[in-house]
């Protein structure tokens, strides 16, 4: 049973994800000498996860990157402005003489370009470092389209 439970895990349920943060408990079962076998045991196993997922109503999660940016403060509403769009939270800001560091928490897939929008907000006077800090929920729906994509892209595999 433990296989097909940790087949299920790699697999995910909600976009082919693997599922993490999850304790599974095998509380009853039975042994019959002719039928069952370890195959069995194995699907059945992978089938009771599937099915307990959809169930526990599963969340879609992303990775959130600490972005500290050093902008010219002539660009620093800019540089504030285009991270909110990216989804970012602005924890605080520093100046330091004629520059400011700004301090966010942005989802990764939301600074991916970092380096071009920034050169382009401050011709290319800013600097930023960014390191994983957790993982939150995706918003709903940011979450249905990944879904969605997720789905085309393993019918277009099939094909």
């Amino acid at each position: 049973m433990e296989k097909g439970v940790i087949k299920a895990l790699e697999d995910g349920r909600l976009a082919g994800f693997p599922i993490v943060d999850i304790k599974a408990i095998i509380y009853d079962g039975s042994y019959h000498d002719v039928d069952s076998n370890g195959m069995s045991f194995e699907i059945a196993g992978n089938a009771a996860l599937r099915k307990g997922v959809l169930q526990a109503s599963p969340v879609l999660l992303e990775p959130i990157v600490k972005l500290m940016v050093t902008v010219p403060e002539g660009n620093t509403g800019d540089v504030m402005s285009d991270l909110n769009v990216k989804r970012g939270r602005i924890l605080g800001m520093n100046p330091q003489g004629s520059y400011t560091t700004i301090e966010a928490e942005v989802p990764q897939a939301e600074v991916r370009r970092y380096s071009q929008d920034l050169r382009s907000l401050t011709q290319g006077r800013g600097a930023y470092k960014l390191q994983f800090d957790h993982y939150e929920p995706v918003p709903a729906n940011i979450e249905t389209r990944v879904v969605e994509d997720a789905k085309r892209a393993r019918e277009a595999e099939k094909v």
